[in-house]
């Protein structure tokens, strides 16, 4: 057990933790410096869905010191058997994979949960019903085991299902009603919807706008793009200070080397009364989901909103000569975005969830095949996490199964 973890935390709802990694380690792509060669999570991933699968009853979720109600996992009383294949910077080995259910299955595991699949169909054999994954899962099937397993996040494209036999119970991504919005009351009267699970602006009120680009340091040319608000050292702390921060939303998000939590911890770095994240530009297949933060937060997805934001702040500001702003006049107000809005309307498929049509082989026929089977609540769920692991604390994807 951990040393730092307390033992009334303990339930015994983990049994026998392995972990596989001879494959792994005889491709010498194993790092010790960075993976751990021992059960213990590197990301979250399978602290995550264990908790889903079988967390305690009833547990408040606590974050930024709110709480957001409370979660439990689907069997409560179940036990989990960790079988840990994966690991944070590569994945893993087709080996160590079948190697670890060929172990579940000896050790009379009831149910197999694969939130795991592969890229693609695969290559080197004439069937995707033969691939080592669904040969082995089979073996279990017929052992008595029940398997469950992703369908993968491949969506919205058809035929990027990653889980292809019959034999398995193939789970698609669901998004239910509930919803975490929030909005931005501009001076003019404009109210804004967005996303951002954060507090108000103190006191609700309005406070000025101040852009990133307005803010900007004399300093040398740099790699990072300042108006990502990725980087405190780049934006003056003097203007910033008190203000609300209007930041943009650049494809850096979408590739993943910037963040809402970042935005957040350069606002409070610089004493900002907030910050928006305002989106210019629509990228095909975005996915947007509400950041649990700390200070007042928003994220406007909608590019004509965004379009009425920056006209109100342009019109609102005052400039000398040579254009550098001199009077910000713009101001702006967050909501609270910390309760949940239910709609009460029926689940979705997740824009993420790969879809069907199954397919054979590699040159994606189509095989006789319904799949998903079914489909459960895989979008925004609260669950256990590693707090060294991934930004927070509800993931999305079919992980969540």
């Amino acid at each position: 057990m951990d040393p730092i973890t307390r033992r009334s935390f303990c339930n015994g709802n983990i049994v026998g933790p392995q972990h596989f990694a001879k494959a792994t380690m005889a491709a010498g792509a194993f790092n010790p410096d960075v993976e751990f060669a021992s059960p213990l999570g590197g990301d979250g991933h399978g602290s995550h869905t264990a908790a889903i699968a079988a967390g305690n009853n009833r547990i408040p979720v606590r974050m930024h010191g709110h709480e957001f109600g409370k979660a439990s996992g689907m069997a409560p009383c179940a036990r989990i058997a960790v079988y840990k294949v994966l690991y944070r910077l590569f994945g893993g080995y087709v080996v160590d994979v079948v190697a670890a259910i060929d172990q579940a299955v000896q050790d009379g595991v009831d149910i197999l949960n694969r939130s795991v699949g592969p890229n693609s169909p695969p290559t080197a054999i004439w069937t995707t019903f033969l691939n080592p994954f669904d040969a082995a899962l089979l073996s279990a099937v017929k052992a008595g085991v029940f398997v469950a397993q992703a369908a993968g996040n491949g969506g919205p494209f058809p035929k990027t299902l990653v889980s292809f036999s019959p034999w398995i119970t193939t789970v698609a991504a669901g998004v239910d009603d509930c919803r975490y919005e929030n909005h931005l009351t501009l001076g003019n009267g404009k109210l804004l919807p967005g996303l951002g699970v954060s507090p108000a602006t103190h006191g609700n009120k309005s406070f000025s706008l101040i852009s990133a680009a307005d803010a900007l340091l004399g300093l040398p040319a740099t790699k990072y793009s300042a108006l990502d608000c990725q980087r405190p050292e780049l934006l003056n702390k003097r203007k910033v200070q008190g203000k609300i921060l209007l930041c943009g939303y650049s494809f850096n998000y979408i590739s993943g080397t910037a963040s809402i939590k970042k935005v957040s911890q350069t606002a409070r770095n610089l004493g900002a009364a907030g910050f928006v994240v305002v989106v210019e530009n629509s990228y095909p297949g975005t996915k947007f989901d509400p950041v649990p933060i700390s200070i007042p937060g928003i994220l406007v997805t909608d590019v004509s909103k965004t379009k009425d934001l920056i006209d109100y702040y342009n019109s609102s500001t005052t400039r000398d000569w040579a254009g550098r702003a001199t009077a910000f006049k713009a101001t702006a107000g967050i909501a609270n975005g910390l309760a949940p809005t239910l709609y009460n309307s029926a689940p979705q498929v997740a824009l993420s969830s790969s879809q069907g049509p199954d397919v054979k082989d590699f040159s994606f026929q189509d095989a006789d095949v319904l799949k998903p089977d079914i489909l459960t609540p895989g979008n925004l769920i609260w669950a256990a996490w590693a707090p060294n692991g991934t930004d927070e604390a509800n993931y999305a994807g079919k992980s969540s199964l």
